[in-house]
């Protein structure tokens, strides 16, 4: 480790921790764990004995009183984030936050707010934007090399068995805010945004299927309608047996774009084609953690070069915001029965 390391705490050592941990053993020559915060010991134990330098520490207090804590990654359950995220960043330090940024979109802008007033850096972990192959697609989109894109469609087609949803909490509004929406297709649906920008009004349906015994939804259709006159379709379920890759298509005037499983395929008029990236397991199957921690790594070396560089976070606190407010907007519209506008905003 360089003695010239970016330190931080890491709060919360539940399941969502093991990429993080990974992604944190890679970048042990740039970031050094000083604290390691959660409500179980023994699972803080676990994380904090992986690394070289971490310690155990049972009180947030402790380790945001400590001089050398530049920044904080915040893994806990979703409905915690405004609280502790807001004591973070009364404390000057640094703040990544786990997705969603909370439970509401009233909270999570809260969040972000607070965050600007203390003027410390805020990122969200939607580790998408950082893939090779979405940033290409980003590229050619913004260079306008599909032309006019007049169709696009996102697919979230996941499996969940009814044990993950055993767990106290999950897939309940107090705790995680949604269902599949908030939960599993909002990496997807940011990363949509990300690339063609926010639908000004959407009409879903959202169901709870035979499959699951859930307060929230697990299966979602709808579809988002652009000012340009674009449309899109989506369909987000934890209910299709075995899990199959995620998956977006956009189409224009020029040709079209497939981004599946990490991988980009573009099939232009003139019969030219351009792929970007490799086919990886993304969590889609029961293993809901059976993905590669390198987009994790990217969103951590980011978050570090955009409090000590400069940088600009690749998914700031505040354009996580976006997202939500298109899941707010689906989430009506199925409760409304009739198509609902989504608010303004766009994810930088």
């Amino acid at each position: 480790m360089s003695d010239n390391a970016f330190s931080i705490a890491v709060v919360g050592a539940g399941m969502a921790s093991a990429p993080h941990l990974a992604g944190l053993l890679d970048l042990r020559e740039r970031v050094n764990v000083r604290h390691v915060v959660a409500r179980s010991e023994a699972r803080a134990r676990v994380f904090a004995d992986a690394l070289p330098h971490a310690r155990v520490t049972l009180d947030l207090d402790t380790a945001l009183a400590d001089p050398h804590v530049n920044a904080v990654l915040l893994l806990t359950p979703p409905n915690t984030h405004l609280e502790l995220g807001a004591k973070i960043a009364a404390a000057g330090k640094h703040l990544l936050v786990e997705k969603p940024v909370d439970v509401t979109t009233a909270r999570a802008r809260e969040l972000a707010d607070i965050c600007d007033r203390h003027g410390v850096v805020a990122a969200t972990v939607l580790q998408h934007r950082t893939r090779d192959a979405s940033r290409k697609l980003r590229q050619l989109l913004d260079a306008r090399a599909l032309g006019d894109i007049h169709s696009a469609s996102v697919a979230v087609p996941w499996w969940r068995p009814q044990s993950y949803y055993d767990e106290p909490g999950r897939g309940t509004l107090a705790r995680d805010g949604g269902g599949v929406l908030m939960t599993q297709a909002i990496h997807t649906l940011d990363l949509f945004l990300w690339l063609a920008g926010c639908p000004d009004e959407v009409f879903a349906y959202a169901i709870t299927s035979h499959a699951h015994r859930m307060e929230c939804e697990d299966t979602v259709a709808g579809v988002m309608r652009y000012g340009s006159g674009c449309i899109a379709s989506l369909h987000a379920s934890t209910a299709v047996y075995p899990g199959f890759d995620e998956r977006i298509e956009i189409s224009g005037a020029n040709g079209s774009a497939t981004l599946s499983g990490g991988r980009l395929v573009v099939h232009y008029l003139d019969g030219s084609v351009i792929e970007e990236g490799e086919a990886a397991s993304l969590g889609s199957g029961a293993n809901p953690m059976a993905f590669s921690h390198d987009a994790h790594r990217a969103v951590m070396a980011n978050f570090i070069d955009a409090a000590t560089r400069g940088a600009e976070p690749v998914a700031s606190l505040r354009s996580a915001l976006t997202v939500q407010l298109l899941i707010d907007a689906l989430i009506a519209s199925s409760a409304n029965r009739r198509p609902m506008p989504v608010k303004p905003g766009s994810p930088t």
